[in-house]
């Protein structure tokens, strides 16, 4: 079988009913880019209350909506031109990184941050940043040995030798308290 343009594939689908419409949609965010309906309105800038009534068949998307979603996909399924690197951590150690931007042997790298809650969201979040066009992945140990697995980019693991230290200093203090 010929491989048919995600996005071709929605605007057909929104070009013969709502239905066809709503059907592609979801296919492409769960099957596709195994992303949630909160990412894409995070990318799109629709309210994600907005998005759930047109993804259960109880809005009509209008032209502006359907740019915006389009737009947002093509984010995701665009391979960007800029390289960055995925970082896959929980929200308090994305907090905690100071620059957002390396410059690692005279090569200006991005760093694309991936906000993940459970090793699920981690796996997930793994994939898409590859598909994102991501050219390395930086995420937990307990994570690392999974992701390299699937994805084809390399995969270097966070090893926080100081803060292992005080995080048992401080289990200590609690449990004599």
């Amino acid at each position: 079988m010929a491989h048919v343009d995600p996005i071709d594939r929605l605007m057909r689908a929104a070009l013969l009913s709502d239905e066809e419409f709503v059907a592609t949609l979801n296919d492409l965010l769960k099957n596709d880019l195994r992303i949630s309906v909160r990412d894409l309105a995070a990318h799109c800038g629709i309210a994600q209350s907005s998005l759930y009534k047109i993804l259960h068949g109880k809005r009509s998307p209008n032209l502006s909506t359907l740019r915006e979603i389009v737009k947002a996909l093509r984010q995701f399924y665009h391979i960007g031109d800029e390289n960055f690197i995925g970082l896959i951590a929980a929200r308090p150690v994305l907090e905690s990184v100071e620059e957002r931007l390396a410059d690692v042997d005279g090569h200006h790298m991005r760093v694309r941050e991936y906000p993940v809650h459970t090793m699920e969201d981690a796996i997930v979040a793994a994939v898409r940043a590859e598909r994102e066009g991501a050219i390395a992945i930086v995420c937990a140990p307990i994570v690392s040995s999974i992701i390299e697995q699937l994805v084809h980019v390399p995969v270097a693991t966070i090893i926080p030798r100081e803060s292992v230290q005080r995080a048992i200093e401080l289990a200590a203090r609690k449990a004599w308290i």
